[in-house]
């Protein structure tokens, strides 16, 4: 085990002044990786090759915006006495997934009804890339040395950490001489499980709104116990993590709504959309 590890440098690039870093670079490259995949789906579906080019145009900005009133919303403390331009400063950190996949939601349903197109068979679409680009964005976590769990105090676990995971995860976790649970890590590889998952549900051709619903669910199992594991979490009241307590009512309502849609709905994830037809007179 290297007790002297050596951590890797935030900085993808530096010219003078400006800085690009790994994290921007990865949450980057999730995103285009997710949109690619939703543009090769929706055009199987029979919906326009571009319609999520022009969804996240408007969905990006948003959901930024939303998870950082999220996450200041519940830190308030923090920025109440500090200077304004704090609660803008994204670029020190602080942004939440649950206030993300909020703005994303609202975007989509308002987006949705401009284009005329059903919500639902959107969000399905969407459902995998939403989890493949959170999946990818955690490794921008690791390079931060963030969302990382408390310090591994048993010889016994470190020491199978080490045994499994390269070590260029673990000296990572390496911080102020303490190494810690690399959670960032367990989300990941939950995520791309839950992917998975949801690739081999749409092949069965569920009905409309399972496919989001499940990610929904499922994600929240994952991220409800793995937050327990986390340093850095948000608290709604007292010991009750933020997150853990989104998560239940997510994963709650997810199953009511796949119930009651199971219920009342017929459209199929892969039904296509049928255009009535005008009736024209000739003159």
């Amino acid at each position: 085990m290297n007790y002297d590890a050596s951590t890797l440098d935030r900085v993808f690039l530096q010219v003078g002044t400006f800085t690009i870093y790994w994290y921007g670079v990865i949450i980057a490259i999730g995103a285009f990786l997710g949109l690619y995949i939703a543009m090769k789906e929706s055009e199987r579906l029979g919906l326009k090759k571009d319609i999520f080019v022009d969804l996240v145009v408007f969905a990006i900005p948003i959901s930024i915006l939303f998870a950082r009133i999220y996450y200041v919303f519940f830190e308030w403390e923090r920025y109440a006495g500090g200077p304004w331009w704090k609660v803008f400063a994204v670029w020190e950190g602080g942004i939440a997934i649950h206030g993300a996949l909020i703005g994303a939601v609202l975007t989509a349903v308002v987006f949705a009804r401009v284009k005329k197109i059903p919500f639902w068979k959107l969000a399905d679409v969407a459902a995998p890339s939403l989890i493949l680009g959170q999946a990818i964005g955690r490794w921008g976590n690791f390079m931060n040395q963030e969302a990382h769990g408390g310090p591994i105090m048993d010889q016994g676990i470190l020491e199978m950490h080490y045994a499994v995971l390269p070590d260029f995860i673990m000296d990572q976790m390496w911080i102020d001489g303490t190494v810690y649970f690399p959670t960032f890590l367990y989300e990941s590889i939950w995520n791309i499980l839950v992917l998975i998952l949801l690739l081999w549900l749409r092949r069965k051709n569920p009905i409309r709104g399972t496919v989001f619903l499940t990610y929904l669910a499922t994600y929240s199992v994952g991220r409800f116990f793995i937050e327990g594991m986390r340093t850095d979490s948000l608290y709604i009241v007292g010991n009750l993590r933020t997150a853990q307590f989104i998560s239940i009512l997510l994963i709650v309502g997810a199953i009511i709504l796949i119930v009651y849609r199971y219920k009342t709905v017929s459209k199929r994830y892969e039904d296509v959309e049928t255009k009535k037809k005008k009736n024209t007179k000739k003159k």
